[in-house]
Parts: C-alpha cells; sequence; structure tokens
C-alpha cells in the first residue's frame, strides 16, 4: 500500500479498518496472536508507527490486547468488553445529548424487557422480584439506585440478547441514575418509580411481552419527561 495514495482516512484508520476486516473475514478468530507488530506492517504495507497507532486504538476499543512478553491477541470479543465506551459516554453526556441516550435506551429497554417476559426463567424472575422487594424496603437513594441498577439488568439478561444488554449497560450510567433518584426523593416521586417497577414486575410474571414493552417504555419515558423538565427549569 502506498501511504502518499488519496485514500480514504488516516494511515492508521485504514489500518484499523483492514484489521477489523482480517477479524470479521476469519483470517485471525478470537484469541489469536497477531503477527509481530513489523510484520503486519509489511503485510498491510504501512510504517511501524502508522501500526503501531492502530493497535494502541484496536486495544483501547478492547479488540485487541497486549499480554506482556507473549505479543498482541485478538480478545475473546465479547459484547460487553467491546461496547464499555457507552458507559463513558453515558456518564459524560450532558443536557440534549442526555435525552437522546435516554430515548435510545427506552427504545432499547422496552425491546429487551418484552423479550423477557417471553424468555424468562422462574430463577431469573425471583432475581427480579428480589431486587424490586429491596427498592420497595428503603427510601435511600443509593441502595434503591443500587437495586435499580440490579432490576434491570437482570431483565435485560433474561432477553438472552447479550449484545443488547451490553448496550443497556453502557447507557445505564450510574452517575446519572444517582442525579434521577436523588431528585425523585426531593420531589416525593419515589412511590411513582415504585408503581412503575411493579408493573413491569407484573407483565413478566404474566409473560405478556406487550404490557411488559409498555411498561418499560413508560417508565423511561417518565425518567425523560423528568429531565425535560429539569432542563427547562
Amino acid at each position: 500500500m502506498d501511504e502518499t495514495a488519496p485514500q480514504k482516512g488516516t494511515v492508521p484508520q485504514r489500518a484499523i479498518e483492514q484489521i477489523k476486516a482480517m477479524i470479521g473475514e476469519g483470517r485471525l478468530e478470537p484469541g489469536q496472536r497477531l503477527p509481530t507488530e513489523r510484520d503486519l506492517a509489511v503485510q498491510l504495507g504501512i510504517s511501524r508507527s502508522s501500526m503501531r497507532e492502530a493497535i494502541r486504538a484496536l486495544t483501547v476499543l478492547g479488540v485487541l490486547e497486549a499480554r506482556h512478553g507473549s505479543g498482541i491477541y485478538v480478545t475473546q470479543l465479547e459484547a460487553g468488553d467491546l461496547l464499555e465506551t457507552f458507559g463513558v459516554v453515558a456518564d459524560l453526556s450532558r443536557g440534549p445529548q442526555l435525552v437522546e441516550l435516554l430515548e435510545v435506551r427506552r427504545i432499547l429497554e422496552s425491546t429487551a424487557t418484552a423479550l423477557a417476559a417471553a424468555r424468562i426463567t422462574p430463577d431469573q424472575l425471583a432475581e427480579v422480584e428480589k431486587h424490586l422487594t429491596a427498592m420497595n424496603a428503603t427510601d435511600d437513594p443509593e441502595v434503591i439506585l443500587a437495586h435499580d441498577l440490579a432490576f434491570h439488568r437482570e431483565i435485560a439478561g433474561a432477553a438472552g440478547n447479550d449484545t443488547m444488554a451490553a448496550i443497556l449497560e453502557g447507557l445505564s450510567s450510574r452517575t446519572f441514575r444517582a442525579r434521577v433518584w436523588r431528585g425523585y426523593q426531593e420531589e416525593g416521586a419515589f412511590e411513582r418509580t415504585r408503581r412503575e417497577h411493579a408493573a413491569i414486575h407484573r407483565a413478566l410474571v404474566a409473560h405478556d411481552p406487550e404490557a411488559a414493552r409498555a411498561a418499560a417504555a413508560a417508565h423511561v419515558g417518565e425518567v425523560e419527561e423528568w429531565l425535560r423538565a429539569q432542563l427547562g427549569a
């Protein structure tokens, strides 16, 4: 490859795309060791410095991992590892951007909850109920927050879609949720959100996907409206 040829993106960006293509096409498998930095640079026709930058970027993204004294390996490409950056975006977002993330979460949360209603096992349902009971037993925002996160995490896991669960985990900013729960406490809105959680739980118990979808969408929609009101204030 001629590094001076007019191609889209910088040289490291093109190297990133080529390595991703090698993985996507099966020429590099999860857990497989990459050729040496020098050999891979020669193979792709780029400088070692550009290759080093590409490897560093893919390592940050969770696609590659460096093993001391052993080399660079393709990770197991687990969805949770690859989507960790969602958590950073959610934690750092503010204002209208945070509203947009909540809109995305509402769509995914309602879909995941509908799937969970159809697929949830008795053991998974018992875990959901455990966290619901714990939320209802306290007015401490920190305790409620911990069980709220676990409640929704259990439901996302019960949906049976690891990628969706990983995205939702990333979108579930603990920092933002803590702010919401403190706000709810100040507004005396705990009872409302308890009713929303109870509606989700009833739909799961009934194995009713459409009721579950509607209850989850209404729940996240309330958080959206609360945030819009906060921004308006």
